[in-house]
């Protein structure tokens, strides 16, 4: 009979804790999950206690699918999959299947840690995939490079998401400018599912030159990002009062960005931060027919996001 955990263990699993100057970073053993990041003392992703449940998906690794997938079923190259409804009020399965699978320490120095899980054939994934995540703190601040690799025979759907939500000390984050450029947002129905793109230059998801949230409600996926000399895209959120930033960047296998203002989960926390989540495909990539992104068998997929706290 295996070793039952010891029962201080913390509701979210063992805590792995990282620094590098001022910087502090835990990651949970439950979903491999950023659970903490401190400059300072001073919090710069809204996180939870070691000893909640993650709520509304704070710092989650978002695998094989990040966002929604209709129905929970798909078709891939003739096979069947059916994936729990953890969205059901819309019908939808969310956020993948790895987010609450426990990860394993793989290394750790000082300033690096690197997580490991392998999501094993299931109705919900009938395929097996390996994924290694090195969470990294440097003088610029956290980056996260992200390997999956897939170990089965035939190809197998893949798309991976994070799910940071980033604060720069305002009540709310009606008072906080964001800043980003994005050519395209994506266009959704009552499920929060695509049906199509829309441009966003002089809209009211245009954030080019940077302006307050003021009473924007976001929960929106944004593409043809603005990329800097290194190829990555920046989601920039400032506190004029307080001289406070934090910049979600991303490599480009992340094409996508989910930007939420928080108005649907619990009271206490509501628009409180502001979710900025690097994806390597849009919701309900799986249902994109042709376009469904994959990996090769024996073949593996790299990106790298990261945050800088300025």
């Amino acid at each position: 009979m295996p070793a039952l955990p010891p029962p201080e263990l913390p509701v979210s699993g063992a805590q792995h804790r990282i620094g590098h100057d001022e910087q502090r970073v835990v990651i949970t053993e439950v979903g491999g999950t950023l659970r903490e990041y401190l400059v300072g003392g001073v919090p710069v992703v809204d996180g939870f206690t070691e000893d909640e449940m993650c709520p509304s998906a704070r710092g989650q690794v978002l695998a094989p699918w990040p966002n929604r997938l209709a129905g929970g079923r798909y078709c891939f190259d003739g096979k069947e999959a059916h994936a729990a409804l953890d969205e059901p009020a819309r019908g939808n399965a969310v956020h993948g299947l790895m987010r609450w699978l426990p990860w394993q320490l793989q290394a750790q120095a000082q300033n690096v840690l690197v997580m490991a899980c392998v999501l094993h054939p299931q109705p919900g994934y009938p395929w097996r995939l390996a994924m290694e995540i090195e969470y990294r703190l440097g003088r610029r601040g956290l980056s996260v490079t992200t390997r999956a690799s897939n170990l089965s025979d035939t190809r197998a759907p893949f798309g991976v998401g994070f799910h940071p939500y980033l604060t720069v000390g305002t009540p709310t984050i009606d008072t906080a400018r964001l800043r980003f450029r994005a050519a395209r947002r994506l266009v959704t129905d009552e499920r929060g599912l695509p049906t199509g793109s829309s441009p966003v230059t002089g809209s009211d998801f245009d954030f080019s030159t940077g302006r307050l949230v003021g009473s924007t409600r976001l929960d929106t996926a944004f593409t043809s990002l603005e990329r800097d000399d290194e190829g990555n895209a920046r989601i920039e959120l400032h506190n004029p009062g307080a001289g406070r930033r934090a910049t979600v960047w991303m490599d480009e296998q992340f094409p996508y960005v989910m930007v939420f203002t928080a108005d649907t989960v619990a009271p206490l926390r509501r628009r409180g931060s502001i979710a900025v989540e690097p994806m390597s495909c849009p919701p309900d990539a799986f249902h994109g027919g042709a376009e469904v992104p994959a990996i090769e068998p024996g073949a593996s997929w790299t990106g790298r996001w990261g945050i800088e706290p300025l």
